[in-house]
């Protein structure tokens, strides 16, 4: 509870803020009587240079788009949707940041807008927004603020120091916030207004041209998407800056961008590896939080955006007054040359202006109560994300903005799909998760979007946001349900193994509904978030002090086992043990029933030194070691991981279109999935229960119940899968006729080389399996 002074001087504010000029706290375009604080300056600085007059120009296309008149005069329209807004104004700035205004008179459905001759590609700009300051009401005006067009194709400078400072900040700049960010009291934090300019520390919106300096319109147009049947497909979850920052075979002054992705020697891996897309970190513009700058940390995921139809600028090495935009769809093209798909992770939850206590960047000067979702206490953000506030999909201009991003993308930029980052804050209603949520319908009947990869991340922090199998048929889904069960199975810590049998099999029991498909399920072990597979097995325990909060943050659920020894060390044992349970995740991974997903740098050993959350380490800690290569062990793994990829490319039964039925698909036929025991025989109800490390999983190449484009049933080889994760050897009785005649020997984890092409096993025969191991069989029907 607070004290009475503090109650009356937030009270007073109040008062003066809704004072005598009868407009809700505001003094005309530029000013504002907001309660005056510490620092206060007073009005932005006015204008310089002489305005042009601004034609009417056009509501749409949303954004700043140059184009030529039907006088034939050439200039750029500019609309930006501002639905409770008084006054808006367009910024102009030269290259010494001098700033020119420019009304926009202009206002169709809520939509300011006006044509500007003369002004083109590469011209900055902002926003300042004029309305009332009342936070109280959920009202944040202030146009002091320059603010990032929503729709900016490209951007300039960034929030910590700006294009017009000399150097970066140990904090944020105060000038950001709409309020006074340091108001003694407390209790009205963030209602005093700031009248600061902030312009200074602001990066500008940069006018790109339709032809925005990428592969040639006819080049563009021959682009060839990969266009990967889901079944087929293997992901491969990277950073752009952290792929390449220390690759050897990529010039220093390309590595960390979109140009160094698409560099040969940055490709030759991806090729030989086999992966069919690449999944990229946030590559949307995004902003660093002021408790990173504070620590001299950067936020290094880009779980942060600020620019949704805007590459971000820090990932370019051509230049950033548009240049980006050429550059990023040069990497597009180079990666669809080489057969790879380019999938994005999106951040359409939350963005960077945090809660009521964050900047003002954008939408919250643009229309707070419009863009966000606010609590009964407008003053609050309800917040499903953990970070601050929640975008208000429900809102028309909101969903349009997401979708308008969204198409894009796709249709200009060249990707091929999304992967949504905390989806099931986006299917909320009104407040509750709903699978008929107007962002879901709005994407099911989309004649683009429905048309291309989507990946939910199906669950928020919300109450109900935990939606794992949930999603309606169109969409595929990150697995965690995947990942617990068989990191439990490979550190010994499940009971028994009827959960891995549904998870190696396609996850039936979560995905099984409403026509969807054993794609549906994307399976990962790890992923950007969490321990790398190397620290899986190396540690126990975060080690997440170079973040700078204690170790506190970061899950303490890492489900690792340390195979006996916390974090690195010199004993042979232990390490052979390491690269043992290495290979048997990867195996298990590439052997399952789904979508595979890989995380950069798992396939050769990549460590982050326990750090289980490292979204601030842009260093040599999240940046992947190229030399690694270089270590005989290492480079035999990323061999095992292009071995399994090439098998499962190979061999249809390995990627299966259907869900097993257990049964035969054809008369005389075998089922088209068994579970076998270490004795040989078919697993019984009460073997599923019983505690035990052993599973056989037999797949039926005669029996998959698909067809070519001719309709000819497609006919494969069947293989058998032995999982072990007991510390002793074990015997194993091999299934006899009429399962198979005898078995070839294609993968034993036991061992770091490939078995040998003799390695050859009679039909019901045993064989003693190396504790903790996969063994791989061919089923020869003789």
């Amino acid at each position: 509870m607070s004290s009475a002074p503090e109650q009356e001087a937030a009270r007073d504010g109040r008062e003066d803020q809704d004072g005598a000029d009868g407009a809700g706290g505001r003094d005309g375009p530029g000013g504002g009587t907001g309660r005056s604080g510490p620092g206060r300056v007073g009005r932005p600085a006015p204008s310089r240079g002489t305005p042009a007059a601004v034609r009417p120009g056009s509501p749409t296309p949303l954004g700043a788009r140059y184009r030529t008149g039907p006088d034939g005069v050439a200039g750029t329209n500019f609309a930006l949707w501002a639905g409770g807004a008084e006054a808006v104004e367009l910024c102009l700035f030269d290259d010494e940041e001098h700033e020119t205004r420019h009304p926009l008179t202009e206002l169709t459905h809520e939509i300011w807008h006006g044509f500007l001759p003369g002004v083109r590609p590469g011209q900055r700009y902002g926003y300042r927004v004029h309305g009332r300051w009342d936070p109280w009401a959920g009202a944040r005006w202030n146009p002091a603020k320059l603010l990032l067009d929503p729709y900016a194709r490209a951007v300039d400078g960034d929030f910590d120091g700006g294009t017009g400072a000399t150097a970066p900040r140990p904090a944020l700049p105060a000038e950001l916030y709409g309020h006074v960010r340091d108001w003694p009291q407390q209790q009205a934090a963030d209602t005093v207004r700031d009248d600061r300019d902030s312009a200074l520390y602001v990066p500008k919106a940069v006018v790109v041209g339709d032809d925005a300096d990428g592969p040639g319109d006819d080049e563009w147009r021959d682009d060839r998407r990969p266009k990967t049947p889901w079944p087929d497909s293997v992901l491969y979850e990277l950073h752009v800056r952290g792929f390449t920052m220390r690759h050897p075979g990529v010039p220093a002054r390309l590595r960390g961008t979109y140009a160094g992705l698409a560099h040969p020697a940055a490709l030759e891996h991806l090729i030989r590896l086999g992966v069919t897309a690449v999944e990229l970190l946030p590559v949307h513009q995004f902003a660093h939080e002021d408790h990173l700058v504070r620590r001299g940390l950067r936020n290094y995921w880009g779980y942060n955006s600020i620019g949704y139809f805007a590459p971000h600028a820090a990932y370019a090495a051509t230049g950033t007054r548009g240049q980006q935009v050429g550059e990023f769809k040069r990497m597009v093209r180079a990666l669809h040359d080489a057969g790879i798909e380019v999938i994005l992770d999106v951040v359409y939850n939350h963005t960077a202006e945090a809660g009521e206590l964050g900047p003002t960047l954008s939408l919250r000067g643009i229309d707070n109560r419009g863009y966000y979702r606010l609590q009964d206490d407008a003053r609050r953000y309800a917040d499903y994300t953990g970070c601050g506030n929640t975008l208000h999909v429900v809102q028309p201009h909101v969903l349009r903005l997401i979708t308008d991003s969204l198409r894009y993308w796709v249709t200009e930029m060249g990707v091929d799909g999304f992967r949504f980052d905390l989806a099931a804050a986006l299917a909320r209603s009104m407040h509750d998760v709903d699978m008929l949520s107007p962002f879901l319908a709005v994407i099911a009947q989309d004649p683009v979007l429905r048309r291309v990869k989507l990946i939910a991340e199906p669950w928020d922090v919300g109450s109900g946001g935990y939606q794992v199998g949930a999603f309606p048929p169109l969409w595929t889904e990150w697995n965690d349900r995947y990942r617990d069960t068989v990191r439990d199975f490979w550190r010994g810590a499940q009971p028994d193994v009827r959960d891995l049998g549904y998870r190696l099999s396609g996850s039936s029991d979560l995905y099984a509904w409403g026509g969807r498909r054993p794609y549906a399920s994307v399976n990962f072990i790890t992923a950007h978030d969490g321990f790398t597979l190397r620290d899986l097995v190396t540690y126990e325990h975060k080690r997440n002090a170079a973040n700078g909060e204690g170790n506190r943050d970061g899950t303490h659920d890492n489900r690792a086992w340390n195979c006996g020894t916390e974090g690195e060390t010199d004993d042979p044992a232990v390490n052979a043990l390491r690269r043992r349970q290495l290979r048997n995740l990867l195996t298990t991974l590439l052997l399952s029933t789904g979508v595979p997903m890989l995380v950069a740098g798992d396939e050769m050993g990549r460590t982050q030194g326990g750090n289980n959350n490292a979204y601030c380490q842009d260093n040599p800690t999240s940046w992947l070691d190229w030399s690694l290569l270089d270590d005989p062990c290492w480079r035999a793994l990323a061999d095992l991981a292009a071995r399994l990829i090439a098998l499962r490319r190979a061999h249809p039964v390995l990627r299966r279109r259907a869900f097993f039925s257990g049964r035969p698909q054809q008369r005389g036929g075998l089922r088209d999935l068994a579970w076998f025991s270490a004795e040989g025989t078919e697993m019984t109800e009460r073997d599923w229960y019983a505690p035990g490390a052993t599973l056989g999983m037999y797949l039926s190449g005669n029996d998959i119940p698909q067809r070519d484009a001719q309709g000819s049933p497609i006919v494969d080889d069947s293989f058998l899968a032995v999982l072990h994760a007991a510390a002793h050897p074990r015997r194993v009785t091999l299934p006899g006729p009429p399962w198979a005649q005898a078995y070839e020997l294609l993968v034993d984890t036991g061992m770091q080389e490939p078995p040998t092409a003799d390695a050859r096993y009679k039909a019901g025969g045993t064989l003693t399996v190396p504790g903790r191991s996969v063994l791989l069989f061919r089923a020869d029907p003789g």
